[in-house]
């Protein structure tokens, strides 16, 4: 029976039932409804993606660089075979991946369309991971700043808008900040570089690909049933790549060196954000997501300078920070940025007037936090052996191109 077909049954049902006579009841029992499950709060969901996907980043480098099992192919396979078996679970025992249902795919549209699709996603995770051999995460996170730009760039290459010059001057503000933060990066690997750029220009035209599929109602899918179907094609094109580049020169000893558990915990990790996602849509609005993703590559710049003594110079603040907020008023716009900002001028106001003494405290422990980040970002230049004994408490790494 197809959706629509149950739909209506119970559309029908719900009539019959309406047009039938009713006794009344007598058992208050039986009338009293069950109260509503109390919902977890959106700041949950907002703050599990953030750690999620912070942790993410930071784990491939700490494998892939400072644990030297420079292998990122046969990594990117792991993660996608290690998707591949859990989606197959979750469809099988769970209710998580029942949006799969409504999907009309066949092999002739899995082969036309999620091929292709997963070809792109497989060359992005490639070039994405390859790039931690060479370049710190702070100058990957300023570089994945032009990501919109890519998005933009491919969706009027392949037709699915018309080219607007307005759009483009709106978009060049981030173009020139990422340039910017370049021209002061202290560790500049060309070939990483170019890794990274190849990973964001294959990563937009998957986005614009996946655009154009799920303009369809009949392929509308959440991000945990696009991986059920993406991830296993990309785990046999990455297994494919790594078997002639990389496995011939894999050896059980990388493997134990990094340590089994480490490699099965940062396969786990990479599989609870895609979860992570699919909680957090519809749990909060777009300003929120393009604040709380500005926030989290802001505390990733922050780790790495704090963790792995990354440099990084004044000018490429001043141009990440240009980058940051073009990046924010492309997304907004103007206009939603000062309803947003009297909006927020009012509740703010409205809080302390209510709890005076429970915004104080927000204050001041944004300012701590402030201070935190900044003195933590510069304790590596001014006093990297303090940095050094701490981080070997916390069995953190204390050399490598971060």
């Amino acid at each position: 029976m197809s959706s629509s077909e149950a739909a209506e049954k119970l559309r029908t049902s719900a009539e019959v039932s309406r047009n039938e006579a009713t006794l009344p009841t007598v058992n208050p029992a039986l009338d009293k409804q069950e109260p509503p499950k109390p919902a977890l709060h959106p700041a949950f969901y907002v703050i599990a993606w953030i750690t999620l996907s912070s942790s993410v980043i930071l784990f491939n480098k700490h494998i892939l660089d400072y644990a030297h099992f420079r292998f990122p192919i046969i990594l990117t396979t792991w993660h996608l075979a290690f998707a591949t078996f859990m989606t197959q679970i979750l469809a099988r025992t769970t209710t998580l991946l029942d949006g799969r249902k409504t999907v009309k795919m066949t092999g002739r549209v899995y082969l036309r369309a999620i091929v292709p699709i997963g070809l792109f996603f497989s060359l992005s995770l490639i070039c994405g991971n390859v790039t931690y051999l060479y370049l710190s995460v702070a100058f990957i996170q300023m570089l994945k700043a032009t990501m919109p730009v890519a998005v933009l760039s491919a969706t009027w290459a392949m037709g699915i808008a018309p080219v607007n010059l307005k759009v483009l001057m709106n978009v060049s503000a981030i173009v020139i900040g990422v340039i910017i933060a370049s021209f002061g990066e202290i560790r500049f690997v060309l070939i990483g570089f170019l890794f990274q750029l190849g990973g964001i220009v294959f990563e937009a035209v998957r986005l614009v690909m996946v655009q154009r599929l799920l303009s369809s109602a009949e392929f509308k899918m959440d991000p945990l049933v696009s991986l059920y179907y993406f991830a296993p094609v990309c785990a046999v094109m990455n297994g494919i790549t790594a078997l002639f580049l990389e496995v011939p020169n894999l050896t059980m000893d990388h493997v134990y060196n990094v340590g089994v558990f480490t490699l099965l915990a940062n396969a786990v990790v990479a599989f609870m954000l895609n979860v992570s996602v699919v909680f957090l849509i519809g749990k909060t609005s777009s300003l929120v997501m393009t604040l709380c993703g500005v926030l989290k590559d802001i505390l990733l710049v922050a780790a790495s300078m704090m963790l792995w003594h990354t440099p990084v110079t004044g000018l490429q603040f001043f141009g990440y920070s240009i980058a940051l907020m073009g990046l924010v008023y492309y997304k907004l716009g103007g206009d939603k940025i000062k309803d947003y900002a009297g909006q927020a001028n009012r509740s703010w106001a409205e809080y302390g007037a209510n709890h005076p003494a429970q915004r104080k405290g927000i204050v001041v422990g944004a300012v701590v936090l402030f201070f935190f980040l900044l003195f933590g970002s510069m304790a590596p230049s001014y006093a990297p052996q303090s940095v050094d004994r701490f981080k070997g408490i916390l069995g953190g790494a204390t050399a490598g191109n971060a």
